[in-house]
């Protein structure tokens, strides 16, 4: 489990932001991840890799933050993703944020991006290199094949190295941005789930082995 240290307060009368380091183990609620604090390329960090069955879906791995609550607001961390060795052939390095989930993980949004999708010598791929998802309900698959593009985004992406990433959430509506970009690269004006307050967390997908860091959550 991973210890947090809150290292800002309230800088508004109706906004909060806090800092949250990921540097050692404790308080993080692991579902079929394993994780280790980590030095990587000079940032203190939190290591996450996948241990699910690789039968286990979009809801299966995570890293929640009970401390953690937003319905409205904004997160930013910085991510990286690589592919495991001896992982399957689809893995891409699947990296990305949770946020409203219910404590059970029963219940979440999530944005996540497939770094080796970025840079592929294949435009269908990196057309594929941002992702919404939504559980329940609402997996990678089902939403490619019934509303394609409408879902996924490009970015310009790199395994193993760090990508800034920001979600803006309102309502039901939703914005990413990534490496600092001024407009958003992933727009979502459906949010699937009801709006309501949860937790936030670190997302994997098969395969993956993950470095967080930096996070910040702003609660409007």
């Amino acid at each position: 489990m991973i210890k947090l240290f809150v290292l800002s307060a309230v800088l508004l009368p109706f906004a909060s932001a806090e800092t949250i380091a990921l540097d050692s183990l404790d308080r993080l609620k692991l579902i079929q991840v394993k994780a280790e604090p980590a030095t990587y390329k000079g940032r203190t960090a939190v290591k996450i890799s996948d241990a699910a069955p690789a039968t286990t879906g979009d809801a299966g791995r995570l890293a929640l933050l009970p401390g953690t609550s937003l319905q409205d607001g904004t997160i930013e961390i910085d991510l990286a993703g690589d592919v495991m060795s001896g992982a399957m052939q689809g893995a891409r390095g699947f990296v990305g944020i949770v946020f409203r989930a219910a404590a059970d993980a029963g219940r979440f949004e999530c944005f996540y991006i497939r770094p080796t999708n970025g840079r592929a010598d294949d435009q269908v791929r990196r057309n594929h290199s941002l992702q919404y998802i939504s559980v329940p309900g609402f997996p990678w698959q089902m939403l490619r094949e019934k509303f394609p593009e409408k879902y996924e985004s490009y970015a310009d992406l790199l395994p193993g190295e760090w990508t800034k990433v920001k979600i803006v959430v309102k309502g039901d509506h939703a914005r990413l941005f990534v490496n600092g970009a001024s407009q958003p690269s992933l727009l979502v004006n459906d949010l699937k789930q009801p709006v309501a307050a949860g937790q936030v967390g670190l997302w994997v997908g098969p395969g993956t082995i993950a470095h967080s860091s930096n996070l910040r959550v702003t609660r409007e």
